[in-house]
């Protein structure tokens, strides 16, 4: 009997129950996909996924319930692994794959964040020191420009006048304080000499017995004289450090806000020059960009001109306030207490004194240690 050949499932013609071929081949392809498939997972629990190439699930199967019909069976998830040319372009494309503890890889997909370039310092200085000798030029251009009478410049008529006013009275009032410390060293040599001549009488009237009455009233003349001249000495002394304190603080700080606000100024018309200088060239694609950064930044050196312009005004107010006040009691001091010492008014000289709590250091006195002066 001859050997039968094996037959190929492949091969076989399904056979219905009538005895009817069935041309199905929807049916032939499910019953292939069934015996490729592992043991317990029928063709109703599969489904085949496919996406385009932008797609970040490419070459995955999923496997679960067929739409449209029901299972028993619990079904149990399938996932394919991709091939390694696949996870290459999933590379490619910024996905990244978890394996899980199960040993399958699963493909997790989401935007890709780039971490922000750290910034350079040398950079940083590098972009200061560009912006910073770019405003030095247009300042130092619109100083020529103002200089040679080519440039306008922006005037405040009456705080130019006031800023001018004020740097006349502080040369002046400079030189008063000049002339008051000279006379103050001056009085202090002709003080200390009296106190000496009279030492030298007083001497003299203890050893000259036919001269001693004529000794004694010299030596008690010069000793009320070198008296009186410490209190006015003490008076004038205290009239230089007030108006040292007017003229080398309170006046030089306000000067200093006024040089900041020319410098202020000269800002604000260099970039009030370059914005105009741009708006009277052709404006196209290329000059506008230049043209809307210049307004912006002449924008903010307006705001800060007229900051600065308003701090001077109101500097300067308070300055005359102050100027007044200080100036009245220690022009009264020094006259009255001049008129007094040059009048031999001992009770005046003191009593001008008291009047503006001055305090007189006593002849001889230890100089106050370094704690106490701090």
């Amino acid at each position: 009997m001859a050997q039968e050949s094996p037959k190929n499932s492949a091969a076989e013609i399904p056979v219905t129950s009538n005895g009817q071929l069935e041309d199905s081949h929807e049916h032939s392809f499910n019953r292939d996909l069934k015996r490729s498939l592992p043991v317990g997972l029928g063709l109703s629990e599969t489904k085949i996924t496919s996406h385009g190439f932008d797609s970040t699930k490419e070459g995955v199967v999923e496997a679960g319930p067929f739409p449209g019909k029901g299972s028993s069976a619990s079904p149990k998830p399938s996932v394919i692994s991709p091939s390694s040319a696949a996870a290459s372009r999933l590379a490619g494309q910024g996905c990244d794959l978890i394996i899980p503890t199960g040993g399958r890889a699963q493909q997790k997909s989401g935007p890709v964040v780039l971490a922000d370039e750290v910034k350079n310092p040398a950079m940083e200085k590098l972009e200061l020191v560009r912006k910073w000798s770019l405003n030095t030029y247009k300042c130092t251009r619109q100083i020529i420009s103002e200089k040679l009478g080519r440039g306008s410049r922006t005037v405040d008529l009456e705080l130019e006048a006031q800023i001018d006013i004020l740097r006349d009275n502080k040369k002046k009032y400079e030189n008063i304080l000049k002339l008051a410390q000279t006379l103050s060293t001056q009085l202090f040599q002709m003080v200390h000499t009296q106190r000496q001549l009279g030492d030298a009488f007083a001497d003299l009237s203890l050893k000259s017995l036919e001269l001693h009455e004529e000794f004694g009233y010299n030596a008690d003349t010069q000793k009320l004289l070198a008296k009186n001249g410490e209190t006015l000495l003490g008076a004038i002394n205290f009239f230089i450090a007030n108006v040292n304190t007017l003229v080398n603080k309170t006046i030089e700080d306000t000067l200093l806000t006024v040089k900041q606000y020319e410098s202020a100024r000269i800002e604000y018309d260099a970039y009030r020059t370059d914005l105009e200088e741009l708006n009277l060239g052709p404006r196209d694609a290329n000059t506008l960009p230049k043209i809307e950064q210049s307004q912006q930044l002449f924008q903010v050196h307006k705001e800060k001109y007229d900051k600065m312009r308003n701090d001077v005004s109101i500097k300067l107010k308070f300055l005359e306030e102050n100027k007044v006040k200080v100036l009245h009691n220690q022009l009264v001091l020094f006259h009255n207490a001049i008129a007094a010492y040059f009048a031999g008014n001992q009770k005046q000289l003191e009593q001008t004194l008291k009047q503006f709590h001055i305090k007189l250091k006593t002849p001889g006195a230890d100089a106050p240690s370094w704690l106490e002066e701090q």
